[in-house]
């Protein structure tokens, strides 16, 4: 019988651990290599952050080995292991690129740069500021992102300031705000050693996080003990290997976590005495409720209530509290796109933390709510930076006076300088195209012609529009660099250094390695450039990533993100450092907001935990009610589509399309259920077009009973055939995050 690649691995049940490549296959690639000289960086792909080395030989990257002091003890993935690849591509951009005539060609620095700056400087004199714009991405180095922050809120004066990460971990930033007063995980990797459960819902972590992955099943196979409960609508990789794997139809889970948080107080698994000591409870904005309102409140979460509208089975989600809850073990929770990614991704996020604070299994080791990152500096760049429209640099936001006040006496700016009001978020950015409001767009080290939600709207928009946009990429054609005004080739990864902050707040430090490729130059570089062209070279007068480094140790300097210890110096000889860290020989914070640990915290606290980001120093247990997606099925539209990851690509495979061992996974089918491809009289692998409200694409159909009955997946990887012409464009209220997860479909043969 013959398998195909991904029926191999839904097969084995703890298959992702074949393509984790351990420190002995390190040491082989290092004796092998032939490479003359290694450096010390990151992994350029997911938030996992895996330290790594790269090996090299006359001028070029040739091979990589992983970091066996980091925290993944020498492991890569198979994507982490092939990154030498990307770095000599055939499609690498090697030199400027400008539309003439309606074509792209070739052209200068000067020319490219001097035409930039003009579109930009002719769009605020006639429009004002605020009709252009800064689109970033959690791929950019630290240094790259403050830069343009600065230059884009301190010089230009706009708060017209967006990334990709409004895209992905927007949610998870909202769940932790609300519910802790401050963003980022509380917790680090080490607590996966120490967990008896792990709760993952809304994450492929097999697929998506394949390191961390590895470390579960590790943790798993020392102690058997240990219970993998996966709530998820699909049968992935990840699902196959759990102890418990709880379905349910799409946009039903804040139904199953309060259910589970019912069996908790009901069946007396809930820590009264931490509550009492460290939580208060909230209904809607503001957290003026008790124990006895909480209680009361859920009362109607019932494990069959929520079974009946989830479709699921009640004492699977009994049996998934219990464990959870039961005295002595500790529990972990892990979630990343398939909560995020909603139109209530901000209380799915509240309710899972929910969970930790009811039964006080939190800021303990391996008890933690833990949000798993997609991109390598989505927390370091984009959101600890304040990189985003409502939001400055370490936890300071546009709307405070005295937060604006800080940045512009840390600027050395006149008050008044920096806008009181948020800039746009990233899809009313986009819907600015279509208005003409958005005169002139610079997008940096991201795709979002392919990314964006509704994606054929925001493209119909460009090319009829006269937006102006310029593209710093490293890789032409992109769908996006494919429609710019200016393609500018920017350095990749190995060919510069800067700082990348990972999913447990780790920092490290990236080590330039080689030379960037023809005439591509580090973003720093660019931006640097078009500032002094624009007028404002006093404001982003840097010469290096350290000088901007110097700058940033000094931004975060008191406030609750402070890692003003970690020295230049010292980044080069550790393998990451975890902040808080406010001073050159603290060792770094493991556990946020614990007695002990946190140096936020008083020793002297009278009890073992602040939560120091809000006032009254408590955690909020929000009462989140069920509310369903964006889009519910019809009669015209029977069938929900949800898009994920598959292990062998990343994003928009800008990267990875690039690696010859991944391409024959580049394909995008459309995964549906046997009973569903039987009635609408379909066969396997035939052609077929899927349709939404928004749009069309084509696909090879894959019949698999991965997918529930109801539910189409496809891929979010492939550039030829878009998931995204489908999806839906609506957002999150709280997070102005898409719901990329769930709409309405159908499907016909093609």
């Amino acid at each position: 019988m013959k398998f195909s690649r991904r029926q191999f691995l839904e097969m084995t049940a703890e298959a992702s651990a074949l393509v984790v490549l351990g420190s002995s296959a390190g040491a082989f690639a290092e004796q092998m290599s032939g490479a003359s000289t290694w450096t010390k960086s990151v992994c350029r792909f997911c938030g996992t952050g895996c330290g790594l080395y790269v090996g090299v030989r006359d001028g070029k990257v040739i091979a990589v080995s992983g970091d066996k002091d980091n925290h993944n003890a020498g492991y890569l993935c198979m994507k982490g292991a092939l990154l030498p690849e990307i770095m000599n591509a055939p499609d690498r951009l090697q030199h400027p690129l400008v539309r003439k005539n309606g074509k792209l060609e070739r052209a200068s620095w000067e020319e490219a740069m001097s035409l930039v700056a003009s579109r930009f400087h002719d769009a605020i004199d006639k429009f004002g500021p605020d009709s252009v714009a800064f689109y970033g991405s959690g791929q950019g180095l630290t240094e790259e992102t403050y830069v343009a922050n600065k230059l884009f809120k301190a010089g230009i004066r706009t708060n017209n300031v967006e990334g990709n990460p409004r895209l992905c971990m927007a949610s998870a930033v909202g769940g932790y705000t609300t519910s802790f007063g401050k963003d980022e995980p509380m917790g680090c990797y080490e607590d996966f050693d120490h967990a008896d459960v792990f709760f993952i819902i809304g994450s492929n972590t097999a697929e998506a996080h394949p390191v961390l992955w590895d470390r579960i099943l590790r943790r798993k196979r020392a102690n058997r003990d240990v219970k993998i409960v996966v709530a998820d609508p699909r049968k992935t990789i990840t699902a196959r290997a759990a102890d418990l794997h709880l379905s349910f139809v799409p946009g039903t889970d804040l139904a199953i976590v309060n259910a589970m948080a019912w069996v908790l107080v009901n069946e007396k698994m809930a820590d009264e005495k931490f509550i009492a000591d460290h939580v208060t409870f909230g209904e809607g904005t503001e957290a003026k409720k008790s124990w006895t309102d909480y209680k009361e409140w859920i009362a109607q979460y019932t494990p069959d209530k929520a079974a009946q509208i989830a479709k699921c089975r009640p004492e699977d989600i009994v049996q998934a509290a219990r464990w959870f809850g039961a005295p002595g073990r500790n529990a972990m929770s892990l979630w990343t796109m398939g909560l995020n990614q909603r139109v209530r991704g901000v209380w799915v996020n509240n309710l899972v933390i929910n969970l930790h604070l009811i039964t006080g299994k939190i800021g303990l080791p391996g008890s933690t709510p833990l949000s798993l990152t997609g991109q390598p500096n989505a927390c370091g760049g984009v959101r600890d930076g304040g990189a985003l429209a409502a939001t400055l640099p370490y936890g300071r936001q546009v709307a405070n006076e005295k937060h604006r006040a800080e940045m512009e006496k840390l600027w050395s700016l006149p008050a008044g300088t920096i806008q009181p009001n948020p800039g746009m978020f990233t899809v009313d950015m986009f819907r600015a195209i279509e208005s003409g409001k958005l005169k002139a767009l610079y997008v940096m080290c991201t795709n979002p012609m392919q990314s964006m939600p509704n994606v054929g709207r925001y493209r119909k928009a460009l090319e009829n529009g006269e937006t102006f946009m310029v593209v710093s990429e490293a890789f032409h054609p992109t769908r996006t660099s494919e429609m710019a005004s200016v393609v500018l080739p920017a350095a990749l990864w190995a060919e510069k250094e800067g700082v990348y902050g990972c999913t447990e707040r780790r920092y490290q430090l990236l080590q330039k390695s080689v030379e960037p490729l023809g005439e591509a130059r580090p973003d720093l570089e660019i931006l640097c450039d078009l500032g002094r062209r624009l007028g404002y070279g006093s404001v982003v007068n840097f010469r290096s990533a350290d000088e901007v480094w110097s700058e940033i140790l000094t931004a975060c300097k008191g406030t609750g993100y402070d890692f003003s210890g970690m020295t230049r110096e010292r980044l080069r000889k550790s393998h990451g450092l975890l902040w808080p860290m406010p001073s050159t020989d603290h060792p770094g914070t493991k556990r946020r907001f614990v007695r002990g640990d946190d140096p936020h915290v008083p020793l002297d606290h009278p009890t073992r935990m602040e939560f120091y980001g809000r006032a009254d120093g408590r955690a909020v247990v929000w009462m989140r009610p069920m509310e369903g997606p964006s889009e519910v099925t019809s009669a015209e539209f029977p069938l929900y589509l949800t898009t994920s990851r598959v292990i062998e690509h990343w994003h928009t495979a800008t990267m990875t399309g690039n690696i010859k061992e991944m391409k024959r996974a580049l394909e995008a089918t459309a995964d549906l259920h046997p009973a569903d491809a039987k009635r609408l009289g379909l066969q396997d692998g035939q052609g077929i077009r899927v349709i939404s409200r928004r749009g069309e694409a084509r696909f090879r159909l894959r019949i698999t009973d991965d997918s529930p009955e109801g539910l189409v997946n496809i891929h979010m990887h492939d550039p030829e055939r878009m998931c995204n012409l489908m999806t839906t464009d609506a957002v999150d209220p709280i997070s102005k995050q898409p719901e990329y997860k769930i709409c309405a479909v159908r499907v016909v043969p093609a």
